[in-house]
Formats: structure tokens, sequence, C-alpha cells
């Protein structure tokens, strides 16, 4: 479903960008609550927040507000976040194309998981033009080009998880 739509993007997301850092995007307490959460509706979550937590904190760093003592992104810079959210929002697309496709396999509600999906991407195509405008104001191209393919792969999510819902919508009617 979503890797024959979205080829051309998932070519791109196929590899990592020349930037981009050899570390976990993932704090070890996001792996740690993924590897004890085996449904597809759950999993949409934990992923969701991560990428929220990313999009918030990458805001924050452009405001000026100083991290937290103790908080696991608090020596990530904007343009990391943002790599970091890319690549959540890589996973995610690649888990829910893994349970569409393979539904038996799948634990899970998949339903679910694409509405959550498609709800929480809209949600956060709204912070990311928050973010480029933050990213215009501070004129921070490299910031402002990552958010643009953040977006990007926002829409791309948010579009797979309409036409999965279609496609499952149609498979109920026959």
């Amino acid at each position: 479903m979503f890797v024959k739509r979205l080829a051309p993007l998932l070519v791109v997301l196929m590899f990592p960008a020349p930037c981009a850092p050899a570390r976990d995007f993932l704090t070890e307490k996001e792996i740690e609550i993924l590897q004890d959460t085996p449904r597809i509706d759950a999993r949409v979550n934990v992923y969701m927040d991560a990428a929220e937590r990313r999009l918030g904190s990458a805001a924050e760093r452009l405001t000026g507000k100083e991290p937290e003592e103790g908080d696991p992104l608090e020596l990530l810079t904007a343009e990391d976040l943002l790599e970091d959210y890319f690549r959540i929002l890589r996973s995610v697309m690649f888990a829910m194309d893994d349970a569409f496709q393979e539904p038996r396999k799948a634990k899970g509600d998949i339903s679910t998981a694409l509405r959550r999906l498609k709800g929480r991407t809209e949600d956060l195509v709204r912070r990311l033009r928050d973010l480029k405008r933050l990213s215009e104001e501070k004129r921070k191209e490299a910031l402002w080009n990552l958010v643009h393919q953040a977006d990007e792969i926002t829409r791309a999510a948010r579009d797979g998880a309409e036409e999965g819902l279609s496609i499952l919508r149609s498979r109920d009617s026959r």
C-alpha cells in the first residue's frame, strides 16, 4: 500500500542522508516501550509520541528554551531532532506497510492504526508549519530544508494512511 504509492519517496528513505548520524534515533526508553508493544495500533502511538517530542524539542531549541537536565534529547540540536523525526516517520511507515501487507501476522487492529496515523500526522503538519516559520525567522537554511523534508514524509504518511483506510473500506464492502 504505502510502498507502491510512495515508491519515489521511499527510494530516498531507504538510504540515510549523508549527514545522518550513526546514533539511535529513539531513546532507550522509547525502544524499550516498542519492544513491549506488539500491537500495531499501540506501536503507532509510541512512534508518533516520539515524533511529537522531537518537534517540540526542536521548537524549544529555536526559541532559546533550555532543555531540562537529564532529558535524553538535551544534547541534540534542532537539526538532529528533525533528522530523528524523519527516521521515526520512516519507521512507522514501514511498520504500517508490513502490517498491511501481512495482516494475518500483524498483531492489533490495522484500521485503528491507520486512523491514528492519519489523525496524528494531520496535527504534525500544523506543527511543522510553525517550525518552518521559526527556521525562516532564524535564517537557518539547513534546518528549513530538514523541516521541508519532514513535512513531505509526514504528508506521505498521512496520504498512505488515507489510502490504506480506503482499501480496507472497499474490502469490507465486498
